[in-house]
C-alpha cells in the first residue's frame, strides 16, 4: 500500500475521531433495504434537523473508536452501516432515525453515543419519545406562567365580586 492512500486512511480516521468526540449525538444504523429515494428522504429529513448523515466503512469507523474510547461500538459495526452525527441537538438525530425506522422498516437503528456515554437501541428510542427543545422549554414556560395566571384570575374574581355587591347596594 502506498504512503499516499495510508495518509489518504490516516486523514479519514481523524475526520471520524473528530466528529465523534464533537458529537452530542451519534447513531449507528443499518440501511441494507433501503431504495435510493428512502435513503435520500432520510438524508434530507436529517439534514433538516441540522444531523450530518454518512456511510462510513466499519474498519475506519473502528479505528476511530479505538482511539477515542468508544470500542463498545465495535460490534455493531458490521455490515452496510450509516452514522448520524449531531454536534447541536441531543435529541434530533434519535427522533428523526426513530420516526423514519417506523414508517420504513428496513432502517434499523444498531446503537449510539449521547453525549459521551456508548447506548443501546432502547436508549435511543427512549431519547427519540421526549419532547423536542422547543416542546420542553414550552412546558417550562406555561409551569412558569401558571402561578401568575391563577394570581391574575383570583384578583379579577374578586374585582368582578366586589364590582357586583356594590351594584346591588346601589339599587337598593
Amino acid at each position: 500500500m502506498s504512503t499516499q492512500v495510508i495518509e489518504q486512511k490516516k486523514q479519514v480516521v481523524a475526520a471520524i475521531v473528530e466528529k465523534l468526540e464533537s458529537s452530542k449525538t451519534t447513531v449507528l444504523t443499518d440501511y441494507r433495504g433501503l431504495t435510493v429515494a428512502e435513503m435520500n428522504e432520510l438524508r434530507k429529513r436529517l439534514r433538516e434537523a441540522g444531523v450530518e448523515y454518512q456511510v462510513l466503512k466499519n474498519t475506519m469507523t473502528r479505528r476511530a473508536t479505538a482511539e477515542t474510547n468508544y470500542s463498545e461500538l465495535d460490534e455493531h459495526l458490521v455490515g452496510p452501516t450509516a452514522i448520524a452525527f449531531s454536534t447541536d441537538d441531543v435529541v434530533a438525530p434519535a427522533k428523526v432515525l426513530h420516526q423514519f425506522a417506523k414508517d420504513h422498516k428496513n432502517l434499523e437503528i444498531k446503537a449510539g453515543i449521547v453525549e459521551g456515554r456508548v447506548v443501546g437501541v432502547d436508549e435511543l428510542k427512549a431519547l427519540a419519545d421526549l419532547p423536542s427543545r422547543e416542546g420542553l422549554l414550552s412546558m417550562l414556560l406555561s409551569v412558569l406562567q401558571a402561578p401568575m395566571r391563577n394570581f391574575a384570575l383570583a384578583v379579577k374574581a374578586v374585582s368582578d365580586k366586589e364590582e357586583g355587591g356594590e351594584g346591588a347596594q346601589q339599587e337598593a
